[in-house]
């Protein structure tokens, strides 16, 4: 995958974690390759299991297996270069059953990880806008991308206008209908394995087709594809210090 992403003009590539275990798994990978790089989140879809509650106990770096995610991060902070963001977190209330409070408490203490260690967020919405915009109002230091954007005009004016935060453009829009973002704030993404780009739906995700979502928004937008590759990709290393 990595081969043919490069084949495709995908210089960098940033593995997503979306638990603690996962995110583990995306540091070791990079450790083998260049250009890849690492962040790490716990999705909100596993924020029931995984808040903490009562004091925060001694024990090993959240970097080694075995330690309480947020615990332990919150007093040792990461150095490694290839810790590029934390994420992905936020809020999801689409599924019934979910646990709100522990959502927002989760997305809090990965936000204070991030601000700690001035580290960009992928956040992850879904369903979930006024809470989201409620959390974040107190952390006006925190940059960021919401991944993966799936919401209405009215809330992606809110992200443009009161919050300084990339928009992820995945494969997603290439079969849907949902609103653009100006080029100056967007990220290309995949959301691999998911959200496969036409004209590959049916098939794993990968890396190598976002020249493809690029090719799409260069015909939605009438620019010309080097453009969208060239602004697109410096949003990106903005973004992630890459």
């Amino acid at each position: 995958m990595i081969e043919r992403a490069k084949a495709n003009g995908v210089e960098k590539i940033v593995c997503i974690g979306t638990s603690h275990e996962d995110s583990l798994a995306a540091r070791d990978f990079v450790e083998s390759h260049e250009n890849v790089y690492w962040t790490y989140g716990i999705h909100p879809e596993n924020a029931t299991n995984e808040v903490h509650s009562g004091s925060r106990p001694a024990g090993p770096s959240p970097w080694a297996a075995g330690a309480n995610p947020r615990a332990a991060a919150l007093r040792n902070p990461p150095n490694q270069t290839s810790l590029v963001a934390i994420g992905e977190v936020g809020l999801d209330y689409h599924y019934d059953g979910y646990d709100r409070d522990a959502q927002i408490k989760l997305f809090r203490e990965m936000l204070e990880l991030a601000k700690a260690n001035d580290l960009p967020v992928s956040f992850h919405v879904r369903e979930a806008y006024d809470d989201f915009f409620e959390v974040i109002k107190d952390y006006p230091e925190v940059r960021g991308v919401v991944h993966s954007f799936t919401d209405s005009k009215k809330n992606l004016k809110r992200i443009l206008n009161e919050t300084s935060f990339y928009v992820g453009v995945n494969g997603l829009a290439t079969y849907s209908t949902l609103p653009t973002p100006p080029l100056e704030r967007i990220v290309l993404e995949t959301d691999a394995p998911f959200l496969t780009p036409t004209p590959f739906r049916g098939i794993i995700n990968e890396c190598a087709y976002v020249r493809n979502i690029a090719e799409w928004l260069s015909e939605k937008l009438g620019v010309d594809l080097e453009t969208i590759e060239r602004e697109t990709t410096k949003n990106a290393e903005r973004l992630y210090r890459i």
